[in-house]
Parts: structure tokens; C-alpha cells; sequence
């Protein structure tokens, strides 16, 4: 009985050693992609800040390091040193419950650090971080730093994606155009190759969404919990809208007809002068669609991005149909093996599909819905600061959901939820659509 305790608390040690040993992998390959993808940049690509809801790179790189350091380092090593107790200043986002925080505005200005130094400091993080995880006598304490860590790691995949889309928006409105990464598409054909476009059954009633925080299975506190919801029966189409269809969209006086427009979008689109999706350009009768393999010429048949939910509602209503809702979108998800174009592939932006069937569920493009992010039946945000992570957005934001190109693969699930403003179109941002059987 005895060799059977003490066998059984050596498998629990060992197994908990192993996943602290893969849990440290995972963040430092995490933290090596986020190098990787900045590579290519200068040094002043990565200060400059080209609109307020965007952010420098070198603040990402910073941001993410401070994140593992206020989080995990302070609250569990006692002997902790900060590399720099201005930072905590810097380099908190929206934390308020941490302390006061450089204005998000003004990020741009801040060229002091200088990238060598926030370098050093995402290496110092990195050092202390694996001294913590391989030096923690207490198993609670390692069962709750790991779980830190992970939710660390996570938030540092989602700033891979905002690096992309905040450095792509800075970039556009340089008039070189520069290429960051280079073409690595699977087509770069602009003719039509389009899968038709057909709506597919889905049958509706009681379904069980959304996922319950455990060990197992990371997720947001806004993914859960998982609970019912009902369903009228509702059809999906089986693709993502094309820049095709788009072009036809804005060749029937789309963005003129104020008929399919909410009304803030009509103010918006009126306010701004939009007239096609953001990165859009028309040279001599051709559009061109500028990203982060340089300005290339339009390829129809891939799915239109950077669009607003406010077009993406209206070109539904041109259409015919409407935006689905995000547990239509969750429902169909759960059929699919989580595949499609992410930020591994390194194409940098959306591919055509040449599937006859339900595609496109994950990457390419975020795709919006018509559900508020809001909170789930019986919600409740973490404990301490962690809870202002999600929770406190629950207002005035739509839901997109199934990743895009700039996302990393291990991001995603089915019930991952993405939130923006309606006017918000500098993300990869696209659509399907949907209707009521």
C-alpha cells in the first residue's frame, strides 16, 4: 500500500515536471516567433505609431515582456528585481488596476527606449522566467505560474497578429509601398476561379457552445462558460466573400446606396469617403490591394479583407442575406479540423479556396458577425487585475470569429471569441453569410 502512495506521488512529480518542461518550451518558441516576425523590420518601422488604436512594434516587444514580468515575476520570485521600474509606467496597456500608464496615443512618441534596450529586456524576462519555472519548490505555485504562463504566451501570439496589422497600417501610408515580407501566396492568378457560392443547412435547436475554464484546454474567460443556447434553423454559405463579388458590390453603387447602410455606418462611410476596402487602390481600371508582400495586383478570387462590420452588413443586404451570428458560425465550427492560412504559413494574406464544400471556417480572414461581445449567462471575470483583460470590453464591439492569415494556428478554437468597433477595418477582416431556413 505504501509503494503504491509513494508510486503514485513519483508519477504526479514527474508529470508535473513534464509539463512545466513543455509549458517553458512553448513560451520560448512563442517568444522566438515574435522575433522572427519582427526581423525584417528597421529599427524605425518599429517606433512609429500611425494611428492612436495602433501600436508601435518596439511597444508590442516591450508590452508582452512586462506582461510575463507584472503578472508571474513580481507576484512569485521573491527575490525579483525589475530590469527597469519605469517601464511598469511604459508599458502597462490598460491595466488600471496596476497603476498609471503611458497614454496609448501617444505610444509613437516614446523613442526612448531604444529597441537595443527593450531587447534586452524581453532577454532578461525570458532568463528569469525559466530560473522561476525550473527553480519553484511548491507544486501549487508551479500549477499557477504555469497557468500564468500560459495565458502569457497566449497574449503574446495575439500581439504577433497586432504587430502584423499595426505595422501593415503604419507601412500603407508610406508612399514607397515597401514589402516586409516577400510573396509567398499560393496564387497570385487575378483572373476568376471562384467555388460557387451555395448556402448549407444547418438544422438549429438547443446547442451547447462556448468552453469552460480548465487546465486542459486554454481559453479566455469570455469563451465560457459553455452553456445552451437556441438556434432557429439557418444556412451558411460555404465560402468567404470574394474580392470578386466585392468589385460587383461596388460596381452596383454600394457604397452610394444609403438603402443598405445602418446609420452609423452611413455617417461613417460618408465621414471618411469610403468608396472600397482599406489597402485598396485603382490604377488605370485595375485595382491593386497593397500588404505585406508589397502592392500586388487583386486576386479575385481570394476572400475580401479589411473591411468594417458596418460593409460587411451592408454587402449582406446587398445580397440578400445577413451576417451570421457567432454560435451559427461556433455550430459549424465544430464539424472542422482547425486548418487554413495562419501567420505560419507565410503568405500574409488571404488565399483562395477551391473547396466545394463548408471552408474557410479558420484563417484567411476574421469574420464578422452580427453577435455583441457580450457576456456569456453566468460570466464572471477573473479575480484581480487579470479580470480587466476581457471583461470590461463587453460594450459597443461585434464578435469575429475564425482567425486570419497573421494569426498563429495554436491561437485558435472554436470557441475563441475577437471583438472590434464597427467602424474597425485596419484587422483582416472579412465575411460569410448567412440566412434563416
Amino acid at each position: 500500500m505504501v509503494i503504491a502512495e509513494v508510486d503514485a506521488s513519483a508519477q504526479k512529480v514527474n508529470a508535473l515536471a513534464a509539463q512545466s518542461q513543455a509549458c517553458l518550451h512553448n513560451f520560448l518558441h512563442v517568444r522566438r516567433q515574435t522575433l522572427a516576425l519582427v526581423a525584417p523590420l528597421s529599427p524605425e518601422d518599429m517606433v512609429v505609431q500611425s494611428m492612436p488604436d495602433a501600436s508601435p512594434t518596439k511597444w508590442h516587444l516591450a508590452h508582452t515582456s512586462w506582461f510575463f514580468e507584472a503578472f508571474i515575476l513580481k507576484p512569485f520570485k521573491a527575490d525579483f528585481c525589475w530590469f527597469n521600474t519605469a517601464y511598469n509606467h511604459l508599458f502597462n496597456s490598460y491595466y488600471e488596476s496596476v497603476g498609471p500608464r503611458h497614454a496609448r496615443p501617444y505610444r509613437g512618441m516614446l523613442t526612448r527606449p531604444s529597441l537595443e534596450e527593450v531587447k534586452q529586456y524581453r532577454t532578461y524576462i525570458d532568463d528569469a522566467v525559466q530560473t522561476l519555472v525550473r527553480t519553484v519548490q511548491c507544486e501549487t505555485q508551479l500549477q499557477q505560474i504555469m497557468a500564468l504562463m500560459t495565458l502569457g504566451i497566449h497574449h503574446e501570439m495575439q500581439h504577433q497578429e497586432l504587430i502584423s496589422t499595426d505595422i501593415l497600417h503604419l507601412l500603407w501610408h508610406n508612399p514607397l509601398r515597401p514589402t516586409i515580407y516577400p510573396c509567398n501566396s499560393s496564387s497570385t492568378q487575378t483572373t476568376s476561379n471562384l467555388t460557387p457560392l451555395r448556402m448549407i443547412d444547418f438544422d438549429g435547436g438547443i446547442v451547447s457552445v462556448g468552453q469552460n475554464l480548465n487546465a486542459d484546454n486554454f481559453s479566455y474567460d469570455c469563451e465560457g462558460p459553455a452553456h445552451n443556447t437556441l438556434l432557429q434553423p439557418y444556412r451558411l454559405s460555404n465560402r468567404l466573400i470574394t474580392n470578386e463579388e466585392w468589385l460587383a458590390f461596388i460596381a452596383d453603387g454600394g457604397y452610394s446606396n444609403s438603402l443598405l447602410w445602418l446609420s452609423d455606418g452611413w455617417a461613417t462611410v460618408q465621414k471618411h469617403q469610403w468608396q472600397a476596402p482599406l489597402y485598396w487602390l485603382e490604377h488605370d481600371g485595375a485595382w491593386q490591394q497593397y500588404g505585406l508582400d508589397g502592392l500586388q495586383p487583386l486576386l479575385n478570387s481570394a476572400p475580401v479583407c479589411h473591411v468594417s462590420y458596418y460593409e460587411a452588413d451592408a454587402f449582406a443586404r446587398w445580397a440578400g442575406k445577413r451576417l451570421p451570428l457567432e454560435h451559427e458560425w461556433e455550430v459549424a465550427a465544430q464539424r472542422q479540423a482547425i486548418e487554413g492560412n495562419f501567420l505560419e504559413d507565410n503568405a500574409f494574406r488571404p488565399q483562395p479556396s477551391d473547396s466545394k464544400v463548408m471552408t474557410q471556417l479558420f484563417g484567411n480572414v476574421w469574420q464578422w458577425t452580427q453577435s455583441p461581445f457580450s457576456p456569456y449567462p453566468g460570466f464572471n471575470a477573473q479575480a484581480g487585475a487579470l479580470g480587466e483583460y476581457n471583461g470590461k470590453f463587453m460594450n459597443n464591439q461585434y464578435v469575429l470569429r475564425g482567425g486570419s492569415c497573421v494569426t498563429p494556428k495554436q491561437q485558435l478554437r472554436t470557441s475563441y471569441r475577437n471583438f472590434f468597433y464597427p467602424h474597425h477595418r485596419w484587422q483582416f477582416s472579412g465575411l460569410r453569410l448567412a440566412e434563416y431556413q
